[in-house]
């Protein structure tokens, strides 16, 4: 039985480097679409670990699922990211994936295979709860923190890249939106949204354009991942801008699990009001 002291106290090497070969395990099952039971895998993984209970393996499951976000990677679904997680637990997950050539095929596969928009889709119940608010103070630029580390990899850039997963997910929204306004009745209008981003070209701001029951315009910017609803995006200053200036009509739809049972959650209004914005590269010109 562990012991009060066991399951308070920080998890050795020995019992991290166990439960992060486990995770990426399993992981790189998921991504090559492998299926697998993590019962099992938290009953074998039991015994090379210090008493820990269910509950604390678990978290440390959340913990890692955090990390690998933090380092540009895909995440297993079940386990939502949990932060604050102990700095030998990044070093562990760094070094594992930085050698590990099989995870970096698997991850590579699955963010660059192309995806197609369901012909017959559940529009009814696609739509889920967005995460909440975050506090003003947490959406505002704080000082930057550079953490210099050597391995960070671009899997979700490369699936944020990917366009026929971004264009698979677009036609999905427009199939949405079409469905929800002659479910309101407003059949015409659902015959005029529109796939701008298709139609007019990309940098607008936008890629949907839809409508209001009565008649005013839907500005709706579209962002898919295969992966989780916790899964971080990229979006372009424009975008930024322009979901400022139209707030009012602006609509983010974040698509996520897409491959499996495609949902979404809508931020509606200025997106730096609802999401913590990183800025991860500059444009730079030289001279004076």
């Amino acid at each position: 039985m562990a012991t009060a002291s066991a399951q308070g106290s920080d998890w050795s090497r020995a019992e991290v480097e166990a439960i992060v070969d486990d995770h990426l395990h399993m992981l790189m099952q998921e991504l090559s679409g492998q299926q697998y039971s993590k019962t099992a895998h938290r009953t074998g993984l039991s015994l090379r670990l210090n008493g820990r209970s269910d509950g604390s393996i678990e978290f440390k499951h959340a913990n890692i699922s955090s990390v690998l976000i933090d380092l540009g990677c895909p995440y297993i679904v079940g386990y939502k990211p949990r932060s604050n997680a102990q700095a030998l637990l990044f070093d562990v997950v760094e070094e594992r994936i930085a050698r590990d050539q099989v995870f970096d095929q698997a991850a590579r596969r699955a963010v660059e295979q192309p995806a197609v928009a369901p012909l017959y889709a559940d529009y009814g119940s696609a739509l889920v709860a967005a995460p909440a608010a975050l506090p003003r103070a947490e959406t505002e630029r704080g000082a930057y923190r550079p953490q210099f580390r050597g391995v960070v990899r671009d899997y979700l850039d490369r699936e944020a890249r990917n366009r026929s997963l971004g264009e698979a997910g677009e036609g999905f929204v427009v199939a949405y939106e079409r469905a929800r306004l002659r479910k309101l009745g407003c059949a015409t209008l659902g015959d005029r949204v529109e796939h701008v981003a298709a139609t007019r070209g990309d940098g607008l701001g936008f890629d949907v354009l839809s409508f209001e029951p009565d008649g005013r315009e839907r500005f709706i910017e579209v962002k898919t991942t295969a992966f989780g609803k916790q899964t971080p995006f990229y979006i372009s200053r424009n975008e930024v801008e322009f979901s400022k200036v139209y707030a009012p009509q602006f609509r983010l739809y974040r698509l996520f699990e897409f491959r499996r049972t495609p949902r979404m959650f809508a931020l509606e209004g200025s997106v730096s009001e609802r999401c913590l914005l990183d800025p991860v590269s500059f444009l730079a010109r030289a001279g004076g």
